[in-house]
């Protein structure tokens, strides 16, 4: 009988408690209104069997109890209880997958015509593009991607050239526009999710998968990686900004296209240490490293870079070194060689390129208040 107590107990503290201190959404900021009533859906079946099972439990305590000259009944089978046990679940099973099948069909059948947003996941960062004036995106291709090309667009294809590439963490989308987002990843498992929007998806390697959603909201909301990416995942998010058409219009005209980008890593390859520099920046966000190291003196997973090149580094094991281009060379090919005080052993090795490396070297030189001059 104490059990059975314990048991009505918890299950009336349980619903009082979600009843006082309900767990609510964050506002709804999109029109997937739909997602939330499926929620609720769940929530309420999952809560009356949740209530139904426990009190039958509690009642069998009570009813079945033991007691001095009772015997219980063998009964092999009930076909009755059966029927009404398989008919209870399957129509609680329906109530459960039918309103999420319904949703997520629409989820991925967008309006023909939404707006395309790809968005590129890559450790640990976000890239965007949108297509130009023609409306269309450019093709691309595995062989094209490099530190100057992240998304792998054609060069030769015209429908890329005035594709707008925002390599950045932050995207703008008007208001009261429906945007059918491609998602790729180029190295493991990510998830593209905006809370407010209730919009996410998985995305896999070596594929493209899609949603649509249309924010009914102006406002900056957080974007995040829902999937566990490698050590920078905490450092994987960013910024989706809803605005009205003109203050977006004025946006995306600031927003460099595939053409110039080219150009500009074509007139970079000829210049001088800060075109490497430059470089260097690039390669700093197509590597990952921004996720783990900060450029404005903030705590990182890694050491900041401001001010970094000139100092004396303190290790683990109590040694000291001056950071100097040699020093940076070294633990850039084998970080794990020397563990910096205060940081975790965590830093993959890259594969970069003698050229590759002097523009990251010369890219952290000029970081901090007094930047290096060759």
């Amino acid at each position: 009988m104490v059990i059975a107590i314990a048991l009505l107990l918890i299950v009336a503290a349980t619903v009082v408690f979600h009843l006082v201190t309900p767990w609510w959404l964050t506002p709804l900021a999109s029109n997937w209104a739909s997602m939330d009533d499926t929620l609720t859906i769940t929530v309420v079946v999952t809560g009356v069997f949740f209530v139904a099972i426990n009190l039958f439990v509690v009642y069998t305590l009570w009813r079945f109890r033991h007691r001095p000259g009772a015997r219980a009944a063998y009964e092999p089978d009930n076909k009755r209880l059966e029927r009404w046990l398989g008919g209870i679940t399957t129509l609680g099973i329906v109530a459960l997958l039918a309103p999420g099948l319904l949703v997520y069909a629409r989820y991925i059948d967008p309006p023909a015509d939404a707006m395309l947003l790809e968005i590129l996941g890559q450790q640990w960062q976000w890239r965007f593009r949108m297509p130009g004036a023609d409306g269309k995106l450019g093709g691309t291709d595995l062989r094209f991607v490099s530190a100057e090309n992240p998304f792998g667009l054609d060069p030769a294809d015209p429908a890329a050239q005035d594709d707008t590439l925002i390599d950045a963490n932050e995207v703008h989308l008007p208001t009261d526009r429906s945007v059918k987002v491609l998602t790729r990843s180029h190295d493991v498992l990510h998830d593209f999710f905006v809370p407010q929007f209730r919009a996410r998806m998985n995305i896999v390697p070596g594929q493209v998968s899609w949603f649509w959603f249309t924010p009914t909201r102006a406002g900056r909301f957080e974007s995040m990686c829902a999937q566990l990416c490698g050590v920078g995942h905490p450092a994987m998010r960013g910024v989706v900004v809803v605005e009205d058409a003109s203050a977006w219009q004025a946006w995306l005209q600031q927003q460099p296209t595939f053409a110039a980008t080219l150009a500009k890593a074509n007139s970079a390859a000829g210049g001088g240490v800060q075109d490497i520099a430059a470089l260097g920046r690039v390669l700093a966000q197509s590597k990952g490293c921004v996720a783990c190291h900060t450029v404005d003196g903030r705590p990182g997973v890694g050491p900041t870079w401001q001010g970094l090149f000139g100092k004396t580094e303190t290790f683990a094991d109590g040694s000291t070194a001056r950071v100097d281009e040699d020093y940076l060379r070294g633990f850039i090919r084998n970080p794990k060689a020397r563990n910096v005080k205060g940081f975790a052993p965590v830093m993959p090795q890259f594969e970069l390129t003698a050229d590759e490396l002097d523009a990251l070297v010369a890219y952290i030189k000029t970081q901090g208040p007094a930047p290096a001059r060759p």
